[in-house]
This record gives structure tokens, sequence and C-alpha cells, in this order.
């Protein structure tokens, strides 16, 4: 779509066009409102399963739970879906709002006129304004590097996972990879056959339990699509499967089950003892990211592996350095190192009523009403934002429920006249200190560990503390009286154009 457009003020700007971005406009398009555009950095829709193409990339949560319950696929493949093809579903659901979207279009800051009553945007293709801007950016965007002293001077390639070098052949090479996290387990299986040395510098083991992964045969894809209902049914089974399991995470001493599956699971898979001390955490289930691999800890068993877990001190021209004081020959290194999820760099760019920006705000630890909404920052709606990520089902449930919220306040300001909203002070705090009350004892708090759920300030402001039908009550109906009303203005004509 062409810079040049005519279009500077949108009702409704929605910034990410992954899964939130997109639900979030073809609900828009659904209820009859068509006055929105979603903005997006990249050339093409996808958001995070755009950007992470990385050999074995795939999903951890069963296919059938991640999609739209309003697009539902019937075709996956498999059990668990590989990133191409949920990148391929994301752009045909994004077929249908192909004229709003703003692709190439990266937001480098967003600010509330309070006179005006709309949010500035500042774009790479120059300023549009909106009444309600829609954060979609999602918490997997921003790649996190660690800080490593001496590695601007090493001389071989350097790359994140969710940057993939698809242009650098691995093959004969020496590769460092740093992190044993989701994305860690699913590519080294990949890349192990292929190198001459690979050494895998692990700070914290995780607790994996076998990936039960199968084909989806072209009988049970054409009763899907032949029967829908029995699609439905399956996905309300993985579901309400899911939903289980959070039981455990609210009550770690129900993590034992898990564990020992964990834990036989090693012992099948890998012989040396060595190494399967070292594999073997030393905190409860669950407290860290729970992983899902058959494949990974064969792939560490093979002769060109090395597993070290002595912290890194520097990196070398040409290896990196362990606190033993080992060099480790390398000429390529990949990290998979996670993203900034609890300092989003969007909370950077955006500036409510005050000038502050909502980082300057959240002080090192994020927080909002119904895990959406920001006091003083009007008409701002934030997409899996504080306190709404998960650790046993699937994020997109999450998002719809946010949807459907965002769609009650657009309701509520058409039916009121309402120029904008932003939660009560009470009724945010309230809300948050349910949150905090809610997460004491479960197994993120109490677990043993140090894990990226955890912001600055040593609390869990990222995932959802409880079943995920508990959210859905929460957010079925948008609550009017927990927020500030702010009386409407017309905005002048040069703003219109």
């Amino acid at each position: 779509m062409s810079s040049d457009d005519a279009g500077r003020h949108t009702r409704i700007a929605i910034i990410g066009a992954g899964f939130g971005g997109i639900g979030t406009a073809l609900r828009l398009r659904g209820a009859g409102y068509h006055d929105f555009l979603v903005f997006d950095r990249g050339d093409e829709v996808g958001g995070t399963w755009r950007d992470n193409s990385y050999p074995g990339c795939a999903c951890d949560v069963p296919s059938h739970m991640y999609s739209f319950s309003f697009a539902r696929n019937p075709g996956w493949s498999r059990s668990f879906s590989p990133q191409p093809e949920i990148w391929a579903y994301l752009r045909r659901c994004a077929d249908g709002v192909r004229p709003h979207l703003r692709l190439g279009h990266e937001v480098h800051a967003a600010s509330w006129d309070g006179d005006a009553r709309l949010w500035r945007l500042e774009t790479s293709h120059g300023p549009y304004t909106a009444q309600i801007l829609v954060a979609a950016g999602g918490p997997l965007t921003e790649p996190s590097l660690p800080d490593l002293p001496g590695l601007a001077g090493f001389r071989g390639d350097t790359f994140h996972s969710a940057r993939w070098r698809h242009d650098l052949d691995l093959t004969g090479r020496r590769v460092a990879v740093i992190g044993t996290g989701a994305s860690a387990i699913q590519f080294v299986p990949r890349i192990a056959p292929q190198v001459e040395a690979l050494t895998l510098f692990q700070r914290t083991p995780a607790w994996v339990l076998p990936r039960r992964d199968r084909r989806i045969s072209a009988l049970e894809r054409r009763l899907f699509r032949a029967a829908p209902f029995t699609h439905w049914l399956v996905r309300a089974g993985v579901y309400w499967g899911r939903e289980l399991q959070a039981t455990a995470f609210l009550h770690p001493a129900l993590m034992r089950l898990g564990q020992h599956m964990a834990r036989r699971h090693l012992r099948r898979a890998v012989a040396d003892p060595v190494l399967r001390e070292r594999l073997t955490p030393s905190y409860t289930m669950g407290c860290k990211r729970v992983l899902l691999s058959s494949d990974f800890y064969p792939a560490l068993g093979r002769a060109n592996v090395d597993v070290v877990t002595e912290p890194i001190t520097r990196v070398t021209a040409d290896s990196v350095v362990t606190a033993d004081g080992r060099e480790h020959p390398a000429d390529t290194i990949v990290f998979g190192t996670g993203f900034h999820v609890t300092d989003l760099p969007m909370a950077r760019a955006i500036r409510g009523a005050d000038g502050r920006t909502l980082a300057e705000h959240w002080a090192g630890s994020m927080y909002a009403f119904r895990g959406m909404a920001v006091t003083g920052f009007p008409n701002l709606f934030l997409l899996l934002g504080p306190n709404t990520g998960l650790g046993h089902n699937s994020v997109v449930f999450m998002i719809e429920c946010q949807i459907t919220y965002l769609l009650g306040a657009l309701r509520h300001l058409d039916a009121t006249g309402t120029g904008a909203i932003e939660p009560l002070p009470d009724a945010q705090r309230a809300y948050n200190a349910d949150v905090d009350r809610r997460m004491d004892g479960t197994v993120w708090t109490s677990g043993g560990c140090r894990s990226w759920y955890l912001d600055a300030s040593g609390r869990n402001s990222t995932l959802w503390p409880g079943y995920t039908w508990s959210y859905w009550l929460r957010t079925r109906r948008f609550d009017a009286a927990a927020y500030r009303p702010v009386p409407a203005r017309t905005p002048v004509a040069e703003e219109r154009r």
C-alpha cells in the first residue's frame, strides 16, 4: 500500500499484524467497524510467526487450539503446527482485511493529544492520527541479546534465532549456541548433524517432556471439513485438557507427576550419567517454561555436541571463554536468548496524557487493568499486555477475550458519545493487587527459580495466575463503571486530512 494514502486519520490504529492485530481487524470488520488501519514494520503479516523461521520452528500448543475460534483451520497437517503452516494460516486470515493493512509502516512513537482527544502516531511513512490505539505488537517481538565482553571483536558470524541467517550454510562450522530455551531445543537437533562441532552453553537446565506430535491424516482433515462440529469437539477436548494442566501450576505440589515423566524421558534419552546430571533441573517444574521435545536430548548425545554449564565470561576473536578458563573454539554464535518481555521496547514509544512514556509509568514492573488498559493513557488497549501470558494453554484464546472486551468498549463509546476512556486509578490498583495475591503460592513465585516471567522487581508481571476461563469471565463484558470518561472533542479539519 502506498505511503501517499490520502487517509491520515483513522478511528482505530492497530500496531502489529500478528495474531493480535489480524484477529482484531477481522472482528472489527465482522462487527461493522471499517474505519481502522493495521500498521506493521514487516513487509507481510505474521508477527512472531513471520520473524521466527529457524530450522524446526513449531508451536508447542496443539494445532487445533492455536487458531481463532471464528476462523478455525481444519487442515493442520500435524498435531503441533510447524511455523510455515501457522504463517500461511495468518496470511489467509489477513486476506479479508488487506485494504486496511499498512505494511512496511514502523510506528516509531505514539502520543496522546489531550486537546484534540486523539493519538498522534509517527511512522516510517509519516504521521497518522487515531481516536483509539490498539498495541498488538506482542511480547515475543524484540530479541534479547546478552552483553558479553569482547563480542564486538568476534571474527565469525553472529545472529539471534529470531533473525535466522538462511543465507549462511552451517555445514562444517564450529557453532556456539547460547541459551537452551524453547527456540534452541527446536533448532539444535536440526543443525547438530550438519555442523563440525556444536557447543551448547546452558545457564539453567529446563524441564523437558516428550513431544507427542503426530501427522493428522487426510481422513481426519476431510472429516473436519465435512462435519465442522467434529473439529469443534476436538478443539474443546484440547482446551479442557490444557486447562486441567493449569491446576499443577497453581498448586506446585501436584507437579510431582510431571517431574516424574520428565525424569523418565531424560533417563531414556541420555545414557551418560554426567550429562544427565547437567540436564536435571533443581527447581520445581513450571517455574520456568516447560519445554516439549523428543529429539533435543538425543541430539546432545552426539559426539560433536558439548554441553557447557560454566558461565560465559567473555568472547574472543574465535572462541567463547567460560569461568573455568576454558576457551571453546567457534566461528559462529547463535543466540537462543529469548526476547524483551518484561521491558517491552514498545512501552518506551507510547506517551500518555502527562507526556510520560508507558515505560516511565511502569518504572520496571508492568501493570494494566484487565491486562489491557492503563490509567493516564486514554483509549489505549494492549493485547497480550501485563499478566495475560500463559504457561499452559493457547494465548490465542486470551487474545480473543481481549478483542471481545475491546469491542465492548467501542460499543460503550458509541452509545454514550464519549470521546475517550481510561481506567480509574482505584480500579486499576484493586485489579492488580488481586492478580498479585492470586500469583502468591503458584509455581512461578514459589518454584525456586529465576525466570523471564519475573521483572526487575521480582514480580511476575507476564503470566495470568489462573485458568483461562476465569479471564474470560472477567473480560466477557466491558465494565464501564471502572473507567473515567473523557468528553468528546471533534478533531479540526487539518487533523482529518
